[in-house]
């Protein structure tokens, strides 16, 4: 065979002929001029290798085959090698193992199965609470009070009436303000004690109107985390401190009168603040500074309360009306119900709040309406010249049916919720003679803290001598912990 048939381009249309064909005698035109072409047949070049595979290579592949030693059979070969595992392949695989070893490990994860049920209930039930959509039906379960274990906690420094507390989320502690410049940090969980305290009298640069007036502490709130807290000092005045080191960070000047209320936004850092000038500010302790003020009110503001939306409610006093102050919507919402002033109000949820006002009312609201769901008038009595008495203090475990109310007639009352906050049934009297200034649960609504003084946290219209300048610790007797 002459090597100058390789050089030689043949026609297109014979290409793929010439792989099984003998090539042709040197010196022939056409393909047709060798006459015996049976011969080929007879006695063929070349062979496939592997019969199915009916791939032809181009001249590329035969070209760069046949430069070398190699041969053309040897790239058809080298292509249908052992194949490999393809990713899909190798997840299907990967996905038969994992069901074997899940049927072998089904006999043993009977009992796991019901703790992984648990589990997963509760990250729901978590996250539900979280949301403000959680709604837990604890007061039916309340029996009684442990009405020799209640824990009283007293201080020389607190010796006149006590006017705020907040508990820390985790029940660990609780900050009392009265009437004195002094505010107190007890630790409550295990040993009771006394953790520390600091001086709130007003400082030497703030108005001279202050500097000559004795400390009142008429309100303190504390943020989720425990990063800050913020109380009302009897002035015009909010002071920051930290709680765990007891240090002064900042002094919020802005109100033109006294402030009366105070509350952080859940999970936040915003601080919203009520104020005898019948306005709302808003403040932002990120940053330390003063965010925005909303007006509306026609009368001082006795009580705020906030939730983690970015809304207030508060109480205007004997304006007689509750505002939902929609902060990112610039507008309000106006709630009439009570025949005289309001005193205090507390968001049950998201949907529904609650109020208490000195006509001895507690009524029940739905910010979808205008009007109070249900009123229980009178709820803690009269006095003897017939003049009811007025609520001073309410308190709920947020998202549950659970509520608590003081006055000055000698009982702390609990409450339960019926047919969503349109009834409200008294399932608990817990004697305590003078006024309830403030009342707080703590997260499971197993714990009560109440703030007793001789007198009302806002003035000295008149004064029960019998009863003692106190921070009340009661614990509520539930069916489950008696079967614990």
């Amino acid at each position: 065979m002459s090597s100058s048939f390789f050089l030689k381009k043949e026609p297109k249309a014979n290409k793929k002929r010439k792989l099984a064909k003998e090539p042709l005698p040197t010196g022939s035109k056409k393909a047709g001029a060798n006459k015996k072409a049976p011969a080929y047949k007879a006695q063929p070049a070349r062979k496939r290798p592997q019969k199915e595979d009916e791939e032809i290579a181009s001249d590329e592949e035969f070209e760069s085959g046949l430069d070398g030693e190699g041969d053309a059979t040897n790239l058809v070969f080298s292509s249908d090698e052992v194949e490999e595992e393809t990713p899909q392949d190798k997840r299907l695989r990967l996905a038969k193992q994992y069901l074997e070893e899940i049927e072998k490990q089904e006999a043993e994860r009977a009992e796991d199965r019901e703790i992984h049920d648990h589990v997963s209930q509760r990250l729901q039930a978590e996250y539900l609470d979280s949301v403000g959509k959680l709604r837990r039906n604890i007061a039916a379960s309340i029996e009684d009070y442990d009405a020799e274990n209640i824990v009283v906690l007293k201080h020389k420094k607190q010796h006149l009436p006590i006017c705020a507390l907040v508990a820390s989320p985790d029940g660990k502690y609780v900050f009392t303000g009265a009437k004195t410049q002094f505010v107190l940090k007890w630790h409550v969980q295990g040993q009771i004690k006394l953790e520390g305290f600091f001086n709130v009298q007003p400082h030497t640069e703030d108005v001279e109107s202050d500097t000559h007036r004795r400390s009142h502490v008429t309100a303190i709130c504390l943020s989720s985390d425990m990063k800050y807290l913020a109380l009302a000092e009897g002035g015009r005045n909010i002071q920051i401190w930290c709680p765990k080191e007891l240090k002064h960070l900042k002094t919020f000047k802005g109100h033109r009168d006294v402030v009366t209320s105070l509350v952080f936004r859940k999970d936040t850092h915003d601080l919203y603040s009520g104020s005898k000038d019948r306005s709302v500010k808003i403040w932002s302790l990120d940053e330390m500074a003063y965010v925005e003020s909303l007006f509306g009110h026609q009368a001082p503001i006795t009580s705020i309360d906030a939730l983690s939306r970015e809304r207030a409610i508060t109480s205007g006093g004997i304006d007689c009306t509750l505002r939902i102050w929609k902060i990112t919507e610039e507008s309000q919402l106006i709630y009439n119900g009570h025949q005289n002033g309001i005193e205090c109000v507390k968001f049950i949820n998201d949907e529904n709040f609650v109020s208490g006002g000195e006509d001895g009312s507690i009524c029940m609201w739905s910010a979808l309406k205008k009007k109070s769901l249900c009123t229980a008038a009178l709820a803690h009595g009269v006095q003897s010249n017939g003049v009811a008495n007025w609520i001073t203090a309410i308190a709920c475990v947020v998202n549950t049916d659970l509520l608590a109310s003081g006055s000055c007639d000698g009982y702390i009352r609990l409450w339960q919720s019926l047919d969503n906050s349109r009834k409200l049934k008294e399932i608990l009297k817990i004697p305590m003679p003078g006024f309830i200034n403030a009342l707080a649960f703590n997260s499971n609504g197993t714990k009560l803290f109440a703030a007793v003084g001789q007198e009302h946290r806002l003035g000295r219209w008149w004064r029960i001598k019998e009863a003692k300048n106190k921070i009340v610790i009661i614990d509520l007797i539930t069916s489950t912990s008696k079967t614990s």
